[in-house]
């Protein structure tokens, strides 16, 4: 089960109750991305945690985030051709909207879309585990 996150909420923690070794860098790297609003790519997180520590390196970056994600702490979402961009694990599930103009993921809030998608699944005689819709759109 993954921590909710709050505003004193202890990383190092976090990733010892997921069962991951603590290090600076990861450490670094999951307050850098709890605290991002703009889901960043892996090239994003590298610029940041190496403005806070410069022995980190792209490649501890990619390695770092496929350990979180494997670790349930983090959603990795593959956009296209785009490079992934990455959000802490959402309590609830929610959905995104890709500007294709501006390249912009944008959160969707509400639950209109979840109660459509379970009114469906179940009429299909499914129950939903859980859900991650990407919806790509212009702006008009």
């Amino acid at each position: 089960m993954v921590t909710a996150l709050t505003d004193e909420t202890d990383y190092r923690q976090i990733l010892r109750e997921a069962g991951l070794r603590v290090t600076p860098q990861r450490a670094s790297i999951i307050t850098i991305l709890s605290e991002a609003d703009d889901h960043p790519n892996v090239e994003d997180l590298y610029e940041k945690t190496r403005a806070l520590d410069d022995t980190v390196s792209v490649a501890t970056v990619y390695r770092t985030m496929s350990v979180l994600e494997n670790a349930g702490l983090v959603r990795k979402l593959v956009l296209d051709d785009a490079p992934a961009r990455y959000e802490m694990m959402p309590q609830t599930d929610h959905d995104h909207l890709v500007d294709l103009d501006s390249g912009d993921l944008v959160e969707i809030p509400g639950t209109e879309i979840a109660e459509l998608m379970s009114r469906v699944a179940s009429e299909l005689g499914y129950e939903i585990v859980s859900h991650h819709t990407v919806i790509r759109a212009r702006k008009i």
